[in-house]
This record gives structure tokens, C-alpha cells and sequence, in this order.
């Protein structure tokens, strides 16, 4: 899709427009798309119309899984992601006219010799906004995110939406006319600039519903909006549309989820909770002093292990023979526990950590190729995703007794309100843990005096109802957070209490506090919106079997090795380990020798004794055929065999050429056939030592035999004649 250097477009019809003549009409032609002439909208348009009434849209399970994977994505990257190669799974969605790909030629530094700039090529995959709106939610993505509230959201909500932004009443399909309005949506700085022009009565609706947790039924939005007309249907109040609430939902700002719920986007509360920060700022100053003038370090702490080595180890695991783990649902249990027992860490860690794998794509095949994420990661570049995929929320719950949300049905994944709870604490980190160490009271101290935790109390009620499970209360939340989500994902450093080795009056309040937690320099990158810096060490061996990773080592490369390694020692980085055994199952699985060594090669280079290792387990002694066959029919004299593999009654029961000192069968030769046409050639067939006798005549038929014809050639009647 050759569109210049700058930025490329978005919208659907303006995809197709960009594109050449050529490309178009193959497009068409591949999806049989007809095109009526007499129309007054253009070609490309009459194409976008029909590009996204596809299925496979709305419904990924129609393609295939390394597609399905790089769709998400290409959607989690805002709906352009740029790779360096075309990736697995690109020719489905290209072929269907859902992504579009172009080369991109990055600025560089203009040459000293020639003056001008190059740089390095990239290929920008594009997810138009009229495909983007109609994804389903997956796994990995924020269950009250825009995008997902509006792929879920009834049509005269997204309708509204549309004719708003469109200053113009939306004209099906719904999803051309709903571009316009995600441009706005998905930009975080046009978004701020529409909630500055909400009148007043608009804006402190939007700020009381933040407030509440951003989520309330319609009893409460029509309270909150003091509307006294109660127009009730089949599933409760309905709320105006000419009320304050309808001027929010127009909008986007609001967005109804059925039955009777309606839900602020988290990008939408962002914005508002971030000018609440003033008022926020005096109840939090004195949690901020206490913490600040009194050194709370203990005399024992648990470091947080970086979780890279272990979701490396339990990416390759998986991987192996006999591990079967269904798209949709859970991790089975009994897999935690082995690979927990496997690797010496706690089930809740790697439960934790292969739920966020599975939701960043990780355990999925396409994650062998180096061309899209999570395969084109850096080891060191996966705590970051795996944190943003915690962020998000649409893989792990802590607010559920079992947090796994995968194993819930698709229907029955309803979200609490985490995403809420999950930034209060990362604000308290922040603000408190900049390098010290914070009592756990301090940090729940601010959860418990936010003034939304009363509305997400009563959120969590509600949806505990919903779920059938206990409700927590958002300090019991916050403290799963804090104590067991962020430590193992690297985070945060937890202080130990240890009573027995100090006197009562000094251990009397920190107990009272709580544990202590400090914020590692990964948690200080991680909570700052940057990637965890690294030491740039190369992957080696330690010696001429062991392969220690080091953190610059593509994903992809890695997990190439998993037929080829055995998983060594997991800590602070992995160690594979290579055998000969294991290099042997690997070339016995039809691994070519040159591409095994390519794929050691490719992460560090191979050692002398590994090369010769390999270079002896590959050499071929000779090549032998395999021939199915009933039997083996022993026969010493040759010209016997000769007769019996030339002769044309007995030639079609035996494989030509058979080993010398007799013949095969054929596979689908009865026993008795066999016998029967070589005792009529005189040789007698023997099994067990005992001679097979044959029929002299033929079976019997169950058809009794017709009478043969007389001489005039007639058939004679079967049936004596009547006398008259």
C-alpha cells in the first residue's frame, strides 16, 4: 500500500482509495464483491461496505490461530503495529481485506557522504477503525476500555455516538460511520479537549460518577441527575433520552452495558480522577509525612526475582510432548502444580505468570516468529508486557477467589471493578515508594480514604452478586495487589517481620503496620510507562552444554530451541541445557542438522564440541523404505518365487521387489485367497506347519444358479409349465 512516508490512513474508504488500481480489483475479484456502476458512491466505498459485514470480524474464531493472534495485536497496538518482516498469520487477514500492510523507511541521521537520511525499512501493519470498533474483547485487553464497551454496546447507543461526532444522522453500516468518532475516542488529548467542552451540569455528573466508582444502574444515573421521570420497561428504569446521562452516552463518555448498567471508560476516568488529584492531595499529606520521617526498612526482606526466567521456562514447557492446553479455557490445574513443583515457585506466581502469557500471545505457535509480537520481544522487553497485560485486567481479577479469568466461560467473564483499585495502589507507590520502604497501613490508608472507594465498595457488592461469589471489600483487593500481584511481577520488594529476633517495643509497630514493600528500580520503570533497563548481555555457554539466555535474546529465537533444549537451572536468568539425547529426539523429529545448528547459532555462537556432537548425531549410515505388508510368505526355491511374482493369478499378491528368500504380501490379501491361487499353480501354502486346504469348488452362492440357455438362446422358465 504504497501512501508516502507520513502518516498513513485509518479509515476504511480511505485505505482503498489509497490503493492501487490493481490491488483493488484483486481484492474484489478474490471476495466476489460486486460493484453496481450506477450507484452514487464510489467504488471503495461500495468495497468498505461489504468488507465489514465479514464474519470474521466479529467472530475470530473463523480464522486461524497465529491470525487471530496478530489481529490482537495489531488492536493492542492502537490499530498500527510495525514490524520488521511479514509475520505468521498475515496472508489470511490480508487476503480477506482486513489488514492492510505498507513499507515504512524510518528517519535516520542524513549520511556525512551522501547528505541524505536512511534508515532502517519496517512494514506498518493497519487495522482500520471500522474493524477496530467491532472486535470482541479478548483476554489480554481492559474489559471497560472504549473499545470494548463499544463493541458491546446496543445499536442505538453506537448509533448516537456516530451522528454526534458525524454532526449528521449515521447511516448503516455502522461501522463506517463510527470511524469519526473513535478518532476522537482513542486519542487521549482530543478526548480531554471534548470533556472540556461539556457544560456544567454535564461535567459534574461525569466527576459524581467517577466518583462512584465509574459505574452505576439507571436508578442511580437518574438520581445522580435529579431526572424525576421514571420511564420503566421490561428490564427496569430506562433513562431519557434528553436527559444529562443521553448527553453523556452521545458522546462516548458513557456507555450503557446490559441490562440496566452504564459504565465510565477508563480513559474517560482518567482524565476526570486526574483533576480530583487537588483534593485528594490534603488527606494524603499526612500519610506522606509519617511515611517520610520515619525510616520503616526491615531488618529481613524477599527481593522480587525478575519474571522473565520463569515465563521463559514455562513458555518452553508447554511446549513440550504430552502438554495440552485448549484455546478459551483455564490452565489446567493440575499443569500449574506440576510446573510449579517443576521450577520450585509458589502456584499463585506461575498461575499468575501463565495467564498473562497466554493473554500476551506466548504459549500460541506464532510466537516462533521473530516478525510480530510477542515473538519480535526482547527477553527483557517481556516484564513490561506482562505488566500492561495485568494492567489491563482482562486476564487477571484479583478481586476473584480463583483470579484466572480464562477459566470462566466467554458469556460468564463479567469484570469487577479492579482497574479502579489497581490505580489507587500504583498512585500510593508512586507518591510513597520512590525509593524507601512504605508500611503496608499507608499504602491502604490511601485506598481507604480515596473518595471513590465508597462507589467501588458498593461495586464490588453488586458484581459479587452477579458472580455468586463473596464480596471483598477494596482494602482485602488492594492488599492482593500490593502483596502478591506486583511481587511477582517483579515490582515490589516485600520486608519480613521476624519477632523472634528483636525485643517487643521495636517490632510492636511495625507489626501493627504491617509488612513493609519497596518499589525495585523495574517497578520505578514499570509504573513510569518505560521499559525495565537491562544489562546488554549476549547469550553463551558456560560450557559445551549449558546456554545461559542473556536479556537481548529475541523471543522467538528462544522458543525455536524448545524441541532442541532441556530447561536447566530458573533464577535470575535461565540456563538450557543440551544433550545428546536431546539433540538426538530433535534430528529424530525430522529436524534438519542445518537448521538445528542455525537455531543455536542464532542466539550464541555454537561451541567446538556441540558442533561436532551434532555433526555426529546427523551423519547417515544409510536409508531403508518402509513397505506395509500382510506377511511374509517364506519360499527357498528361487524359481518357485520367480513363478509366483510373474505369473498373472499370483502377481497382484505380492510387493515387487520382496527381500530375497521370499515374498511379501500385499496388505488387503485374504489368507485364503493367497493359499487358493497358489496351490493352483502347484505350491502349497503352509501356517504354524500346518498346510492351508482349499476348496475345490467354488462356495456356494446364496443365489441359486440360473438355468443356461437353450439352443435357440432363450432362457428357459425356472417354473414347470400349467397344464391346460
Amino acid at each position: 500500500m504504497p501512501l508516502g512516508d507520513g502518516r498513513s490512513p485509518r479509515k476504511l474508504v480511505d485505505i482503498l482509495r489509497a490503493l492501487p488500481t490493481g490491488e483493488l480489483d484483486s481484492l474484489i475479484g478474490r471476495l466476489g464483491i460486486s460493484i453496481i456502476t450506477a450507484k452514487r458512491i464510489d467504488t471503495p466505498s461500495q468495497v468498505a461496505r461489504a468488507l465489514v459485514a465479514l464474519p470474521e470480524v466479529r467472530d475470530t474464531s473463523r480464522l486461524p490461530n497465529a491470525s487471530a493472534e496478530l489481529l490482537h495485536r495489531i488492536a493492542e497496538a492502537r490499530g498500527s503495529l510495525l514490524v520488521q518482516a511479514i509475520p505468521m498469520g498475515l496472508e489470511p487477514l490480508a487476503a480477506r481485506g482486513i489488514v492492510f500492510a505498507r513499507v515504512r523507511v524510518v528517519d535516520a541521521p542524513p549520511s556525512s557522504q551522501s547528505g541524505r537520511s536512511s534508515g532502517p525499512t519496517t512494514i506498518e501493519l493497519v487495522l482500520p477503525y471500522a474493524y477496530l470498533v467491532q472486535l470482541r474483547s479478548w483476554e489480554g485487553e481492559d474489559p471497560r476500555g472504549s473499545r470494548a464497551l463499544l463493541a458491546q454496546a446496543p445499536f442505538e447507543t453506537v448509533s448516537a455516538i456516530a451522528s454526534h461526532y458525524l454532526g449528521r444522522p449515521a447511516t448503516p453500516p455502522i461501522a463506517l460511520s463510527l470511524e469519526t468518532a473513535w478518532e476522537i475516542l482513542s486519542d487521549s488529548a482530543k478526548l480531554a479537549e471534548e470533556i472540556e467542552k461539556l457544560a456544567p451540569v454535564e461535567r459534574r455528573l461525569l466527576e459524581a460518577l467517577e466518583r462512584e466508582g465509574g459505574e452505576v444502574d439507571t436508578e442511580e444515573l437518574l438520581d445522580l441527575e435529579r431526572e424525576p421521570m421514571r420511564l420503566r420497561g421490561a428490564t427496569g428504569a430506562t433513562p431519557s433520552r434528553r436527559g444529562v446521562g443521553f448527553a453523556l452516552e452521545r458522546r462516548g463518555l458513557l456507555i450503557p452495558v446490559h441490562p440496566n448498567r452504564h459504565v465510565v471508560p477508563t480513559e474517560v476516568s482518567l482524565i476526570v480522577g486526574a483533576a480530583h488529584q487537588a483534593a485528594r492531595e490534603t488527606r494524603r499529606a499526612e500519610i506522606r509525612s509519617f511515611v517520610l520521617d520515619t525510616d520503616h526498612a526491615p531488618r529481613r526482606a524477599r527481593f522480587a526475582d525478575d519474571p522473565v526466567a520463569l515465563t521463559t521456562a514455562l513458555a518452553l514447557a508447554v511446549r513440550e510432548p504430552g502438554v495440552d492446553v485448549r484455546e478459551g479455557v483455564g490452565t489446567p490445574r493440575s499443569l500449574v502444580t506440576r510446573l510449579a513443583q517443576r521450577f520450585g515457585r509458589d502456584p499463585e506466581v506461575v498461575a499468575l505468570l501463565a495467564a498473562l502469557s497466554r493473554a500476551i500471545g506466548l504459549w500460541d505457535l506464532s510466537a516462533i516468529s521473530a516478525a510480530s509480537p510477542p515473538g519480535s520481544y526482547a527477553l527483557h522487553e517481556l516484564q513490561r508486557a506482562l505488566y500492561l497485560a495485568w494492567w489491563r485486567g482482562g486476564a487477571w481479577d484479583e478481586a476473584r477467589p480463583d483470579a484466572e479469568i480464562l477459566r470462566l466461560a466467554p458469556e460468564a467473564r463479567d469484570s469487577s471493578p479492579v482497574g479502579v483499585i489497581r490505580e489507587l495502589v500504583l498512585d500510593a507507590l508512586r507518591e510513597l515508594g520512590e525509593g524507601r520502604w512504605v508500611p503496608w497501613e499507608a499504602v491502604a490508608g490511601y485506598v481507604r480514604d480515596d473518595t471513590r472507594t465508597a462507589g467501588v465498595a458498593r461495586l464490588l457488592r453488586r458484581w459479587a452478586e452477579r458472580a455468586g461469589v463473596e464480596p471483598p471489600s477494596p482494602t482485602d483487593v488492594a492488599r492482593r495487589i500490593a502483596l502478591e500481584s506486583l511481587p511477582a511481577l517483579g515490582a515490589i520488594d516485600l520486608g519480613v517481620i521476624d519477632i523472634s529476633n528483636s525485643s517487643a517495643e521495636d517490632e510492636e509497630p511495625k507489626s501493627e503496620l504491617g509488612p513493609t514493600l519497596r518499589l525495585t528500580p523495574r517497578g520505578r520503570a514499570l509504573l513510569s510507562g518505560k521499559d525495565p533497563t537491562s544489562e546488554p548481555i549476549e547469550s553463551q555457554f558456560i560450557d559445551h552444554q549449558v546456554l545461559r539466555l542473556g536479556p537481548q535474546t529475541r523471543v522467538a529465537a528462544v522458543l525455536a530451541l524448545s524441541p532442541l533444549v532441556e530447561i536447566g537451572k530458573v533464577a535470575g536468568q535461565i540456563d538450557l541445557i543440551l544433550t545428546p539425547p536431546s539433540v538426538a529426539r530433535a534430528l529424530a523429529a525430522g529436524v534438519e542438522a542445518d537448521i538445528v545448528k542455525s537455531r543455536i547459532e542464532s542466539v550464541a555462537p555454537m561451541p567446538d564440541n556441540l558442533s561436532r556432537l551434532i555433526a555426529q548425531a546427523s551423519v547417515v549410515v544409510g536409508k531403508g523404505s518402509f513397505v506395509a505388508a500382510m506377511g511374509f510368505l517364506w519360499v527357498e526355491d528361487a524359481n518357485v518365487r520367480d513363478m509366483l511374482r510373474s505369473r498373472r493369478q499370483t502377481a497382484e499378491l505380492f510387493v515387487d521387489p520382496s527381500p530375497p528368500g521370499g515374498l511379501l504380501v500385499q496388505p488387503m490379501v485374504d489368507l485364503d485367497r493367497l493359499a487358493r491361487r497358489c496351490r493352483a499353480l502347484g505350491v502349497e501354502v503352509a501356517v504354524d506347519g500346518q498346510v492351508m486346504r482349499v476348496r475345490s469348488t467354488a462356495p456356494p452362492s446364496s443365489v441359486p444358479p440360473s438355468i443356461p440357455p437353450s439352443s435357440t438362446g432363450r432362457r428357459q422358465s425356472s417354473r414347470p409349465r400349467q397344464s391346460d
